[in-house]
């Protein structure tokens, strides 16, 4: 039998990460995802001790976080438990609840920035058709980027997540590196 490797979304053996001046991209081949939906007649649950966030927000907290996604729906997160079977780890905290593994389907890409808020907020500007400086830490969105849809996420001032479908993890790191390329030289 032939010995096979994992590989990230961008095909490599390792994640791939770049800088461009003040700003870092990195792929997050660690970050497991699990949507989580209630079932009708259901109480929003409390995985794990994270509250749930509303819409347009996420939140973090006890080695996990959320986003909001649609009513009722909401998207886990878990860095570093890719390799996991995260989607039964929630379920287990949200017996009541849908639980479906997402962390193969989807990919992200972490952007942060050394210079504060301002590469980032330059960045969105050129990316994605939302208002930046209303869209400060703990927001989250679905949003179109190009011709995809991805989720963009507000994790700090300085940081900013983008999540889409892993299928389109090439198109996607294109799009972010050419908008960070060209700020650079602004």
């Amino acid at each position: 039998m032939t010995d096979l490797a994992p590989i990230t979304a961008l095909g490599g053996s390792l994640a791939r990460v770049q800088s461009f001046g003040a700003l870092a991209i990195a792929e997050n081949a660690d970050l497991a995802l699990a949507s989580l939906a209630l079932r009708r007649g259901a109480a929003q649950p409390v995985p794990m001790g994270l509250s749930l966030p509303g819409p347009g927000l996420w939140h973090a907290g006890n080695g996990i976080a959320a986003f909001w996604t649609g009513p009722g729906q909401w998207m886990i997160e878990a860095p570093g438990r890719a390799t996991e079977d995260f989607a039964a780890v929630v379920k287990q905290a949200a017996p009541e609840c849908s639980v479906t593994e997402q962390t193969d389907a989807f990919t992200a890409f972490e952007i942060a920035s050394t210079a504060g808020a301002g590469p980032i907020l330059a960045l969105m500007a050129k990316l994605v058709n939302i208002d930046a400086a209303a869209f400060g830490p703990g927001s989250a969105t679905r949003t179109g980027l190009e011709h995809m849809s991805v989720f963009v996420i507000r994790r700090a001032e300085d940081r900013l997540a983008v999540i889409g479908m892993r299928s389109a993890a090439g198109s996607i790191w294109h799009a972010l590196e050419t908008a960070a390329a060209r700020l650079q030289g602004d």
